[in-house]
């Protein structure tokens, strides 16, 4: 646990040096859609988080307006002093569209909560959108690293070392007897969330996510949808992470995180490697179907196009597609959700026709994508490497 230091205001104006915008950040690939996207099998992104509060102010729920932009400005400025976001994309959430607020959520470098902000939030996100910092939304600060595929290690070298470099510029709310002080008690202690994003397909076939939830959940950790709380696991896409933040040590919770992650990664395996054995007929025609579907379809909900992904995806996995197509789909399992449609669209679009827009995207991309090859793939490998 580390100890808190003087605080130290940086005294620049953290809009120079800045020359990065959200506009700009948007139409250039996220760490889920770029070159490291796809090159792991079930684990598709690894994160964690920071929860920080300043010392002699209120908890952001509490704080006036003008106490909320005073955290504002104080954060900014000792954001801007630190190398990684030197150069970085910075706004206020009520100076961002609604559409640049879903999109942000869609690549999951804000959370929904803050999307919702009222005035005195604000975001700031560096170049290469592996880093993101959300000032009040529960609390003063959140800080999260991203990482494609299964890097819990250098997820946790980097928020650590931006976490002490931030302690030179901030007087955080720190107890010795418990911790980092938080707004919510569930997060007191370490205030570290670490999750890890994973395709779990051949449990889900297989009717043993249930069980896997279970036993994951007695294990201190919590099993949630693609983007978190409340949401669905669309496309079989499931987070795991911590639940425990008091009483233990930052390194023992991504320990025992990266042990659980590990025995889910061969569950899925083993899961897929009896569906391969016994029941190959009914895995094939799922993901020869779901090839034809996004082939010709002219009319595909979200949700729909997840599910049918997934099973592309699988299908890479397992060898019926080429490997390299697995990073296609991470990328299209980001470009189809509702605002990058629509973002892409440059129209305002109902469900109706962003659905026709999807589907017309999806057409476009698997115009050319290989038809599986079934019979090469029985003999494959079906344990890809992690």
């Amino acid at each position: 646990m580390k100890s808190t230091k003087s605080n130290k205001p940086s005294g620049k104006n953290p809009r120079n040096n800045q020359p990065a915008t959200i506009a700009a950040l948007l139409a250039t690939p996220s760490e889920l859609t770029g070159d490291a996207a796809g090159k792991c099998a079930i684990v598709l992104m690894t994160r964690i988080r920071l929860a920080r509060n300043l010392a002699g102010h209120r908890f952001p729920g509490r704080a006036t307006e003008t106490q909320r932009a005073t955290i504002l400005e104080t954060c900014r400025a000792a954001l801007a002093a630190t190398t990684p976001l030197k150069h970085a994309a910075q706004a206020s959430i009520d100076e961002l569209s609604e559409l640049d607020r879903q999109i942000l959520v869609e690549r999951h470098l804000i959370s929904r909560e803050l999307s919702e902000a009222k005035n005195g939030s604000g975001v700031i996100i560096s170049p290469d959108q592996t880093l993101s910092i959300m000032i009040n939304e529960e609390d003063h600060l959140r800080l999260q690293v991203l990482r494609a595929g299964f890097q819990l290690k250098k997820a946790w070298a980097a928020i650590d070392t931006l976490d002490t470099t931030l302690e030179d510029y901030l007087d955080y709310a720190f107890s010795p007897t418990l911790g980092y002080l938080t707004a919510c008690p569930t997060n007191l202690g370490t205030g570290l969330r670490a999750s890890a994003m994973m395709h779990l397909p051949a449990l889900v076939i297989s009717s043993q996510m249930e069980k896997v939830v279970r036993a994951v959940n007695q294990l201190g950790l919590v099993v949630r949808g693609l983007f978190g709380e409340g949401s669905d696991a669309s496309g079989s896409i499931f987070q795991i992470s911590n639940q425990t933040t008091l009483g233990e040590s930052e390194d023992t919770i991504i320990k025992r995180l990266g042990s659980v992650l590990h025995s889910i990664i061969e569950h899925e395996l083993n899961a897929r490697a009896r569906l391969v054995e016994n029941d190959a007929a009914r895995l094939q025609d799922k993901i020869g179907r779901a090839y034809g579907i996004l082939q010709h379809s002219h009319l595909l909900t979200s949700g729909e196009a997840m599910n049918l992904l997934s099973l592309v995806r699988l299908g890479a996995d397992l060898g019926y597609f080429p490997e390299t197509s697995r990073s296609l789909v991470d990328r299209l399992f980001i470009e189809t959700q509702p605002g990058h449609i629509q973002h892409t669209s440059k129209t305002d679009l109902d469900p109706a026709r962003r659905d026709t827009r999807r589907a017309s995207h999806l057409r476009a991309e698997f115009a050319t994508f290989p038809p599986p090859d079934f019979p090469r793939a029985t003999d494959a490998k079906t344990q890809p490497d992690n």
